[in-house]
């Protein structure tokens, strides 16, 4: 400001002495380079933008700035696209692997593509024990026990119901931003998050469960089976379904709000790609010892490779480098709060691809989802943002 202050205001003197003397050839492209230094803008950086650079818009063609809107907002919601592509494209291959091969065979490759795309472009490895103390820890929580235990619930828990409580996780994200960096929502921010759980439990859970729970059976109308009920009551909460799915929200949350701290010791992309190389190692020693190798492969058909390569390079090393590359930058419960689109993205993929109906019940799940995320980056304050 102070510096096309002083610009502008030495602007009538340069005119008035080159009023004095004749004009000369290299006077008319001073002042044509003059006025263009007074009159151009630069803008602001381009929120989610994956190279953080300045973009100069005031140069820029018409409609260049509405393409660059457009470019930035499709690269902040691309992970939630390919998550959610991603659970269409895994359902049927659990059907003929295990879950914690599953796991493994989605952290280890994308690992490995992430770390190879960042010493590409010239990022350096992580240096010293403290850089690679972090990286393990949040490769222990983020990747390790996250798919580890989202892999042990899907097999205990329906669907829907686990897919509302992995979901759900923008909540602790919510209280975690607050109470470490500050970040404030406000009460319309608070109300979108609490609306956008709503919008889940209608666009996930079925609605004959919905429909015993409003008439009178309660929340407990939304768990399992008598059958399944009496399973987990008589072995024990380490059975449930439930439980596990939680853990496995909290651990993507807590994950989530880890990089930060990550990302002072080093690269968060080179950070992201070697946690998820870390932490499928333990998953796959699960996988081959616990599970079998035999087990895991034997009855994997070519489709079913083909759904692991998709879920790992754009499930994994896309959705995750973009999503923790924008929670090193900006502000995490409102970033977060995007995770409420990832059923959606099933949803209308199952729609397109599998032919999977969508209720009305669905559908109002998925305009209410909608709105909580509007509510959520619309009302509140910003806190910290990182740019």
């Amino acid at each position: 400001g102070a510096r096309a202050g002083g610009v502008r205001g030495d602007a009538p003197a340069r005119r008035a002495r080159a009023a004095r003397r004749p004009a000369t050839s290299s006077d008319e492209v001073k002042t044509v380079e003059d006025d263009v230094s007074v009159e151009s803008t630069v803008a602001p950086p381009v929120e989610g933008a994956t190279n953080g650079a300045q973009v100069d818009l005031g140069s820029a063609p018409a409609g260049a700035g509405a393409g660059l809107d457009l470019l930035a907002t499709a690269l902040l919601i691309s992970p939630f696209f390919f998550w959610g592509t991603s659970m269409v494209a895994m359902k049927g291959t659990l059907e003929h692997t295990t879950p914690f091969f599953v796991a493994a065979s989605r952290l280890l490759p994308a690992g490995a593509l992430v770390v190879a795309y960042a010493l590409a472009n010239g990022i350096d490895m992580p240096r010293g024990a403290k850089a690679w103390r972090a990286i393990a820890l949040f490769s222990l929580v983020d990747a390790a026990a996250f798919q580890g235990f989202l892999a042990k619930g899907l097999t205990l828990t329906s669907a829907g119901l686990g897919s509302v409580i992995i979901d759900s996780q923008p909540l602790t994200v919510a209280v975690l931003a607050s109470l470490l960096f500050g970040e404030e929502l406000g009460a319309v921010g608070i109300v979108g998050l609490l609306i956008g759980v709503a919008g889940l439990l209608l666009l996930e859970v079925p609605d004959e469960a919905l429909r015993d729970a409003l008439s009178g059976g309660g929340p407990a109308a939304l768990l399992p089976s008598a059958g399944a009920a009496s399973d987990v009551g008589s072995a024990g909460l380490l059975e449930s379904g439930e439980f596990f799915m939680l853990l496995a929200a909290q651990s993507m949350a807590v994950g989530t709000v880890m990089v930060r701290w990550v990302g002072k010791f080093a690269d968060p992309v080179m950070a992201t790609g070697w946690h998820m190389v870390l932490g499928s190692l333990p998953l796959l020693y699960l996988a081959i010892a616990g599970e079998g190798y035999d087990a895991a492969v034997a009855a994997m058909e070519p489709s079913d490779w083909a759904s692991l390569a998709y879920t790992s390079i754009f499930g994994g090393a896309v959705g995750y480098g973009v999503f923790f590359y924008n929670a090193n930058r900006g502000n995490l419960t409102k970033l977060s709060s995007l995770t409420f689109l990832t059923p959606m993205f099933a949803a209308g993929f199952g729609y397109l691809v599998l032919d999977e109906t969508l209720s009305q019940t669905q559908l109002l799940g998925a305009a209410v989802t909608l709105g909580a995320v509007f509510l959520v980056n619309a009302g509140g304050e910003d806190g910290e943002d990182v740019e």
